[in-house]
């Protein structure tokens, strides 16, 4: 038996699934085995960097949606209201249609399609297009009822998410394609930091944002209305899909690890897995890598789809949820067209301004009980912030200025990425300082 606003263990466990499939795009599941062929005989280290960037800090950003009331822009908001608006749009529209969703076709293409395809095919367009249209399609329909999306995401595709990278991972682990070697470039000499930063890069935090809110729609979807209830059922849920990540790119990153004497060091982990997938099942293999990244993809484009939709509906009540789902899947069908590379090279210098702004806003509403959500301590908090990241993203776009860069060179983590981070803790105790000052004056 179960209280009107709790849940059973078993819809515990298929909320948790849910949000598991939501997270495991094509990105994550191509990400470990490469870390595994780089890192070699210090993948025990370099994983478990990875682990906390990679499974950790989303972990934190779901219960932070769930804690704030259950949206990005109610903690946004915490700066201004207008703010609020704002970066919540751009978080929706950029890890949205304007790049995760149609990736998650592109992607699903590229691995899971064209190494089936006749030289002379695979040199057209048409291919994906039509592949486009009919990924998309699927997703329409998933993503139309969603109150359905729990049950349909976590009963049926994410059995086979983990099935398939069941077989893999177990063929690997009982008939190893070689011995681990020893690790490459930066893993020799910082394999953990190394690790620690990729697993940052992924922009899984970004992510957890947007479907922290597919979540919690889906839990009072079954009755969970009360507030604490709908935070521990979210944690819960964060959790299990947490663990379920975490053996996920373990086992990838075993299979990347012994894969070397095999197949040699490749670019990227696509490759990886394709050769990989071959030496293990033979022609099979690369049927299993199809599905797997086909699965992956379709349930972070269906979760993505949906959680735009519910955002934008709200944002503009003139246009239905159904409408945004046929415009996001529509264009996200015609962006698609212009290939992975493209879409990357768009993308990434936005995701680098965009992403310590997200992380900040997500830590700082963990402690503001200590300074009444004082407004001041976030703003400057993002401002000091978003001075390094945007030109971190401008630099990413090739767009550098050289006396600007010699500054910031001198600046803590800068030349590892994160050179934002001491100036937005500096933000936000002066931010800090400001608020305690103004309230010490008005008694």
């Amino acid at each position: 038996m179960k209280s009107q606003n709790s849940l059973t263990i078993g819809e515990n466990i298929v909320v948790g699934l849910m949000l598991f499939a939501l997270f495991l795009g094509a990105g994550n599941i191509i990400f470990p085995p490469l870390l595994g062929q780089l890192s070699g005989d210090q993948l025990v280290i370099s994983i478990i960097g990875f682990l906390i960037t990679g499974v950790g800090l989303p972990l934190v950003a779901v219960i932070a949606i769930a804690k704030s009331g259950g949206d990005l822009q109610s903690i946004a908001s915490r700066v201004h209201p207008l703010f609020g608006i704002i970066f919540t749009v751009v978080i929706y529209l950029v890890i949205g249609p304007l790049f995760a969703i149609p990736r998650t076709a592109t992607v699903s293409y590229e691995i899971g399609v064209l190494p089936f395809l006749t030289d002379s095919i695979s040199s057209e367009k048409w291919p994906l297009v039509l592949f486009s249209i009919l990924f998309f399609t699927v997703t329409v329909l998933f993503a139309l009822n969603p109150t359905k999306l729990v049950d349909r995401i976590g009963k049926i595709l994410t059995p086979i998410l983990i099935t398939v990278i069941g077989l893999l991972a177990i063929k690997s682990f009982i008939t190893p394609m070689g011995e681990i070697g020893s690790p490459i470039d930066a893993y020799k000499e910082a394999p953990f930091f190394e690790s620690f930063l990729q697993g940052y890069l992924t922009m899984d935090v970004l992510a957890a944002l947007v479907f922290g809110i597919v979540v919690i729609h889906a839990l009072k979807d079954k009755g969970v209305s009360d507030s604490k209830l709908l935070v521990r059922a979210t944690i819960i849920a964060g959790v299990i899909a947490a663990i379920g990540l975490s053996i996920v790119y373990i086992s990838l990153s075993f299979i990347g690890a012994t894969s070397v004497d095999a197949i040699g060091i490749q670019d990227n982990g696509g490759s990886i897995l394709a050769l990989s997938s071959n030496i293990l099942f033979g022609s099979f293999g690369s049927i299993i890598l199809a599905l797997t990244i086909a699965s992956a993809c379709l349930t972070t484009s269906i979760g993505l789809v949906a959680a735009a939709s519910q955002f934008f509906e709200k944002l503009v009540p003139s246009l239905s949820y159904r409408s945004f789902v046929f415009i996001f899947s529509g264009f996200s069908a015609l962006f698609a067209n212009v290939g992975l590379t493209q879409l990357i090279n768009f993308s990434v210098p936005v995701l680098l301004a965009i992403y310590p702004l997200a992380i900040v806003l997500m830590l700082l509403s963990f402690v503001d009980r200590f300074f009444n959500r004082a407004p001041i301590v976030y703003a400057l908090a993002l401002i000091f912030t978003s001075f390094i990241s945007i030109f971190d993203g401008l630099k990413a776009a090739n767009i550098i200025f050289p006396a600007v860069e010699n500054v910031l060179g001198h600046l803590p983590l800068y030349n590892e990425g994160i050179g934002w981070l001491i100036p937005g803790i500096i933000g936000a105790l002066i931010g800090f300082i400001i608020y305690k000052t103004k309230n010490s004056d008005s008694h």
